[in-house]
């Protein structure tokens, strides 16, 4: 007989590490909060309530759980073939940009039917036009894709001041922005969608993109374990030099893979741009590209965990608002640390506990009879 390598049950990497590493996040927070006075009980309250507690709170918390998912989503597909993609707020930037061309050329002429297809199809082009970059720079010329995917972050960044400034800005204004689209290119609002159907909901700027959120996460599903190319990536990611021996091509899975990422951090501009805002405009992209790291990590790159992690900072964004709002000693500025203590945890700590309860939960594997 012949014992297998130990190896820990599935669900302690899927599920014990992530929610140890939130329960330390939040204990931590709580011992911030009672030093300066508050019950962390109350606070917790407070931040559940304004997440879940009411019908608008529940749609601003499904709202950034939207951009959380494309942003997660966008990470995942990169983390399987072993990139580093940091370029989702470019992208997520970039992708905006597209959705608001199309909207500034067609709002006039096409019918919303035929809009928002378009409009998505802009995202995912711009978005993934952007990460091809990168992408051939890693796979044709060896630069490493964390310093070119941060760089063009900060090129996205100034290419849509320039714009705004200069070209797509509304004659007449002062603020860096384009005109508004016309009413008939706007992404209906979730509770004009559900009105349609004679269901009452308080209004928020959740829209229908949550709905192809949801859709992504199971396209993504589909195309990581279910197609050639999603196998392609799994087994760059996995050995390169495996899958070169197999003949898979590591280059073209690079760019391949940053192209999906991509153009998934793009589809932030259907949200924001189509959905919310109505117009182009500065920094809508709002940190949701590197939050989006987090979301990955905590999620475990599997669109479930993703659609869970990100529920779960979308809780955050909007029960942290109502929670400075209802203690004022608990400042925006705490709410952010807060925040950020969860990223930090789930992210660049994500492994700090992982080798104590894997070897606490370790199992051998089935012996399994060798033959002489």
């Amino acid at each position: 007989m012949n014992e297998g390598p130990a190896r820990p049950p599935r669900w302690v990497g899927m599920v014990l590490i992530p929610l140890v590493n939130l329960t330390l996040a939040l204990a931590i927070a709580g011992l911030i909060i009672l030093s300066i006075g508050e019950n962390p009980l109350t606070a917790l309250r407070f931040l559940l309530f304004g997440a879940f507690g009411y019908i608008e709170g529940l749609g601003y918390t499904l709202y950034y759980t939207t951009n959380f998912v494309f942003t997660g989503l966008a990470v995942a597909v990169a983390f399987r073939a072993k990139l580093f993609n940091i370029g989702g707020e470019g992208q997520a930037y970039i992708g905006g940009l597209g959705v608001g061309l199309v909207a500034l050329a067609f709002d006039d002429t096409l019918p919303l039917v035929l809009m928002v297809p378009l409009a998505i199809a802009a995202a995912a082009a711009f978005g993934a036009a952007w990460a091809y970059i990168p992408a051939y720079l890693q796979a044709r010329r060896g630069s490493h894709i964390v310093i070119t995917t941060i760089m063009f972050n900060f090129i996205a960044a100034a290419l849509m001041v320039y714009l705004l400034v200069n070209v797509l800005i509304k004659p007449g204004q002062m603020s860096p922005e384009s005109r508004e689209f016309a009413p008939s290119a706007w992404l209906p609002f979730m509770h004009e969608a559900l009105g349609w159907f004679g269901i009452a909901m308080a209004r928020s700027p959740l829209n229908l993109s949550f709905l192809w959120a949801l859709v992504c996460c199971v396209l993504v599903w589909a195309f990581i374990w279910h197609t050639r190319w999603g196998y392609e990536i799994r087994t760059v990611g996995g050995n390169e030099a495996a899958a070169v021996y197999a003949g898979i091509r590591p280059t073209r899975v690079i760019i391949l893979a940053m192209c999906v990422s991509g153009a998934l951090a793009g589809f932030v501009g259907v949200n924001e741009i189509l959905g919310v805002h109505h117009r182009l405009l500065l920094n809508f992209t709002a940190g949701y590209g590197f939050t989006g790291i987090a979301v990955a990590l905590m999620g475990r790159n599997h669109p479930v965990g993703i659609l869970l992690a990100s529920l779960l900072f979308g809780a955050l964004y909007q029960g942290g608002a109502e929670l400075a709002f209802e203690i004022p000693a608990i400042t925006r500025d705490l709410v952010v640390v807060i925040q950020g203590l969860v990223i930090l945890f789930s992210g660049a700590l994500e492994y700090m506990f992982r080798p104590q309860l894997e070897r606490l939960f370790t199992r051998r594997g089935a012996a399994l009879p060798v033959e002489g």
